[in-house]
């Protein structure tokens, strides 16, 4: 045998002296690497090609397959699809907000964080004349009847049935007034728009969208219309103004009246009882003069009588040249003696 040849064998046999020393989990490796390889491979795939997608609370997933919508939304959570024939669309049915006014922060809105802006919507009034409208709608997409949803207006359907239904809406019902009852009548017209919105879209079939509220903030009105409003509102300012002060000084006039009705009662208050005091007086003395009279005798006249003489004579004592008066008057006559020196004039009385 050729040495080569035994060399071969010699080797060969090495070797599988070698494989029956190996231990088994090195020969159990070797014998799964081809299935560890696939695995990886798919993992690799999975990972750039993403066939999966993650939906978050506050929204539903819409799986289509080949173009064709499943009619039962994903719910939150992670949800596999095979790509290049299925995919998913996530979209939001958390509240969300249009904000129509009149100056807006960006030129497309803040779509992200669910507030979209708008322009404020410009109406005519029952004259044709330019009206501005500032209003913010707040609203949601209906989770359940989603698929449908956008399969039957697509990924704009804000643009579609919010915006359409709100700015027709709001022309109708403000176009049937005039610019200047649009300040007055504010919450007629508030109400009027927000029950008409909610009517036309709850009449949506399958209700695509439930309406959370509709604010009206501000109606710009053209300048002219403005002034007169302005004119109007200080005319009648004045006129209550007017009428304060005329009833001010209607009030204080009764006030007035009042208080000099009051006094005069008072002052008739107080005479009455004068009157009435001197009246009792009055009355008082008469019974006490008739009580005296009654009392006065025939003796006690004389004892009276005696009583002058003696101050008569007691004054003659003092003063012989002084002169004597007799005053009639009753049964005691007055008598005034008038003596020379005006010091020692005296008088008798009763």
């Amino acid at each position: 045998m050729p040495a080569d040849l035994n060399d071969y064998f010699k080797k060969k046999r090495d070797e599988e002296d070698n494989d029956n020393n190996m231990p088994d989990f090195i020969k159990d490796f070797g014998k799964k690497a081809t299935y560890i390889y696939v695995i990886i491979v798919l993992l690799v795939l999975i990972v750039i090609a993403k066939p999966y997608a993650i939906i978050n609370s506050g929204e539903v997933g819409i799986k289509v397959t080949a173009g064709k919508y499943d009619p039962i939304p994903l719910e939150p959570g992670i949800h596999f699809y095979i790509p290049g024939i299925q995919k998913i669309i996530k979209v939001d049915t958390k509240v969300r907000i249009i904000n129509y006014k009149a100056e807006r922060d960006t030129a497309f809105g803040n779509v992200n964080a669910g507030i979209i802006e708008k322009p404020a919507i410009q109406v005519l009034d029952a004259r044709g004349l330019p009206v501005s409208i500032d209003l913010t709608v707040q609203y949601k997409l209906n989770p359940q009847g989603a698929p449908q949803t956008i399969a039957t207006w697509g990924l704009a359907w804000e643009e579609k049935i919010i915006n359409a239904v709100v700015r027709e809406v709001v022309r109708n019902v403000v176009g049937r007034y005039k610019a200047e009852e649009l300040p007055i009548k504010r919450n007629e017209i508030a109400k009027l728009i927000e029950s008409q919105i909610r009517e036309k879209i709850s009449s949506l079939p399958n209700k695509p969208v439930e309406l959370v509220a509709v604010q009206l903030r501000e109606i710009s009105l053209p300048p002219k219309i403005k002034e007169q409003i302005e004119r109007v509102q200080i005319a009648k300012q004045e006129a209550e103004r007017v009428k304060y002060e005329v009833e001010r000084a209607r009030q204080e006039a009764e006030k007035r009246a009042a208080l000099a009705k009051g006094e005069a009662e008072a002052k008739k208050i107080r005479a009455q009882g004068e009157a009435d005091k001197i009246i009792i007086e009055a009355k008082a003395q008469a019974q006490a003069n008739l009580e005296i009279g009654k009392s006065i005798t025939p003796e006690l006249l004389h004892l009276k009588q005696l009583e002058v003489q003696g101050k008569f004579n007691e004054a003659l004592k003092t003063n012989k040249d002084a002169k004597i008066f007799l005053t009639p008057g009753g049964a005691v006559p007055n008598i005034w003696i008038d003596a020379k020196d005006k010091q020692k004039t005296t008088s008798a009385q009763k």
